[in-house]
């Protein structure tokens, strides 16, 4: 694309449908490989990634060709797909429907690569629905509770 310039950094947040915890550490690290190379091939760079199990944290430095909606859905379904067909889990595996993304400038990069690659600690003090409901107050977006992600208390 002649004559455009882009910095676009976005944490991507999507959760396993019914948010059961089927992500562990048996394939988690070669699923995370596996969307890597998903984004890598839509001319997309993986800045950090994790996998917990019941939901996904991406880090990427975004292509201006492709929207974060279309990568997400390529994202989620290949994956998903790869997960299936190497029947990693019992019965059918899929992520939930929608996403969070949260836009950062190049400043932040190194602090957000420790805060997705950090998850596993996180996670000890603060569970996923409080962390995703302070993305989303911190980053001022408009949500209505009924089309936030569902939440198993």
């Amino acid at each position: 694309m002649a004559n455009t310039y882009t910095q676009l950094y976005i944490q991507f947040v999507f959760s396993v449908k019914g948010r059961y915890n089927l992500v562990n550490e048996a394939f988690g690290e070669e699923l995370e490989k596996v969307m890597c190379g998903i984004v890598s091939n839509h001319m997309c760079k993986t800045y950090a990634i994790y996998c917990n199990p019941d939901h996904t944290h991406i880090f990427i430095g975004m292509h201006p060709d492709i929207s974060p909606s279309k990568l997400m859905e390529q994202v989620k379904s290949g994956s998903s797909k790869w997960v299936n067909e190497k029947r990693f889990v019992a019965g059918q595996f899929n992520w939930q429907k929608g996403f969070g993304a949260f836009t950062y400038s190049k400043s932040h990069i190194d602090r957000v690569v420790k805060y997705v690659l950090n998850q596993p600690q996180h996670h000890k003090k603060q569970s996923f629905k409080d962390e995703y409901l302070l993305l989303l107050e911190k980053f001022d977006v408009d949500y209505d509770t009924r089309y936030v992600f569902e939440f198993y208390d």
